[in-house]
């Protein structure tokens, strides 16, 4: 994985996120809503755009909430768009159980959203699930009140060795990981943050006991961005499935196929 491509808007530069996509079948954006807002209120089209999502975004009292709410939701289809080369507007996005974000009716690809004060990212991946988290990075986490709420024994023994200084930015590296990781897998803060850990030198997924929990079809990144005012986790499924593959809304379908659903249809 390849750090977060920053978009200053609607125009891109999605060449970059095709780049990433291509090559890892993956990828990850940011924005400000700050710089998506005159996008968002010069669109004529804003609630078709908006679909669904529409009526949340008119009852939403808050001005920043609303504007933060209403240009997340235009990163994330615009991104998803750029992936399956489509308009954003014919997109559906929806929601499971817990608030997980999906593209109705795509499920070749996989989506993810965070959002911390001024910045939005949104994670894509191809290749199967995908987190994203971000936090603040001049948030404090003390880690003698978090550890037993958070970290794992194996975490744990890492940390108490540490400088204070490097404490704090492991806990808050930590608590990005665990959030995208759980995000990824569905869970959110329904799967405990003790119940599974990160080597902090090795990035890898650890069992409580320091053990390896994963043969390597997960991936893990932390990157600043913002010019180091937030840090950006993502974590990475891989199903094995080409990442290279095509996912096209009007060439995914295969041909065969299709040829014979136009000749039934022409037939009667």
């Amino acid at each position: 994985m390849t750090p977060p491509v920053h978009l200053p808007g609607p125009a891109g530069p999605w060449d970059a996120v095709a780049a990433n996509l291509e090559r890892d079948g993956s990828a990850v954006v940011s924005a400000t809503w700050g710089e998506w807002l005159t996008a968002a209120f010069s669109n004529p089209g804003l609630r078709r755009l908006l679909g669904r999502d529409w009526q949340r975004y008119r009852r939403t009292g808050d001005a920043a909430t609303r504007y933060r709410f209403v240009t997340s939701r235009m990163v994330v289809k615009y991104t998803a768009a750029a992936v399956l080369k489509t308009d954003p507007a014919e997109l559906d996005l929806a929601y499971k159980i817990g608030g997980r974000p999906y593209i109705r009716g795509f499920d070749q690809i996989d989506v993810s959203l965070s959002h911390a004060d001024d910045l939005i990212v949104a994670g894509v991946s191809r290749t199967g699930r995908i987190g994203v988290d971000t936090e603040p990075a001049g948030r404090r986490m003390s880690f003698e009140l978090l550890h037993g709420q958070m970290c794992t024994p194996a975490e744990q023994a890492e940390l108490k060795h540490m400088s204070q200084d490097r404490q704090t930015f492991e806990l808050l590296r930590l608590w990005t990981l665990k959030e995208a990781y759980t995000k990824a897998l569905g869970q959110g803060l329904r799967l405990g943050f003790t119940q599974f850990g990160f080597g902090l030198e090795s990035g890898d997924l650890i069992a409580p006991d320091g053990s390896p929990a994963s043969r390597g079809e997960w991936s893990f990144e932390t990157h600043p961005v913002l010019g180091g005012r937030y840090l950006v986790s993502v974590a990475c499924h891989d199903t094995g499935l080409d990442a290279a593959r095509d996912t096209a809304v009007h060439t995914m379908l295969d041909e065969g196929f299709m040829g014979a659903v136009e000749a039934g249809l022409a037939g009667g």
